[in-house]
């Protein structure tokens, strides 16, 4: 889910142990590209788990992560070898500085109005340099995922304090051609009163998300359904994009 769910410093502890590194193919299929790019913007950054990875790895270029999240930056900036930005998208005001920016964990669906998404490929254009790439996903709405976002599909972790959190979903505003709007509940039995959270995700078919990058001067190099690089079908799960300055 978006990371926007882990805004709160005691969610965002959580954040990782929902989504380990080594479950998430989405970091098999970014870490290589982190990693052949000298200097990398990871925008909605999260807690920073993937440019952490990459700095494990020998990654010894330019690493910044952007988010607009108190808490998640909060266990992000535990790494003082990165540059950690508080921000959104759209506040970007790099000038061609770098030679890949990438958005993970479905960050893009977050991007809800027209202007959004807009304004924010266009920050991220003026942020690469000439030869540079921007890589992302989005759910395929026809694989409608957020039928599988119920109560009766809740997960839970151990905190660091050894105590119990269950998290689970629930759809409050259907997909409606555009969008889907839910809650999420964080219930432990340490707490005195369950956590909820209501987001909204943006949901763009191939054709409307082309045209949104083609107006902010982005072309679609590389398109694929799912992390394994499968050709993007109706069928798909994801839409996979890697786009370059025109």
């Amino acid at each position: 889910m978006a990371d926007r769910l882990f805004a709160d410093p005691v969610l965002a502890e959580l954040y990782d142990r929902w989504d380990p590194w080594q479950q998430r193919a989405d970091f098999r299929f970014y870490l290589p590209l982190v990693m052949s790019a000298r200097a990398v913007l990871d925008v909605g950054c999260g807690t920073g788990e993937l440019l952490g990875l990459a700095r494990q790895a020998g990654h010894t270029g330019r690493l910044c992560g952007l988010d607009p999240a108190p808490g998640m930056l909060q266990q992000a900036r535990q790494r003082p070898d990165i540059e950690w930005v508080a921000g959104d998208a759209a506040s970007a005001s790099w000038d061609r500085e770098f030679d890949l920016a990438i958005m993970t964990g479905h960050a893009f669906q977050a991007l809800v109005e027209d202007d959004d998404i807009a304004n924010a490929l266009a920050a991220i254009r003026a942020a690469l340099t000439p030869v540079g790439r921007f890589a992302f996903e989005t759910r395929h709405p026809l694989a409608r995922a957020w039928e599988n976002w119920t109560p009766a599909s809740a997960v839970q972790v151990i905190g660091p304090a050894g105590s119990l959190v269950r998290m689970t979903h629930e759809v409050r505003a259907p997909f409606d051609g555009r969008t889907v709007t839910f809650t999420s509940t964080f219930t432990s039995p340490g707490w005195d009163s369950p956590e909820v959270s209501q987001s909204t995700l943006r949901f763009l078919d191939a054709g409307p998300l082309s045209l949104f990058l083609s107006r902010a001067g982005l072309i679609i190099e590389e398109q694929f359904g799912d992390w394994d690089r499968q050709p993007l079908t109706a069928a798909s799960p994801e839409i996979i994009t890697i786009a370059r300055p025109a």
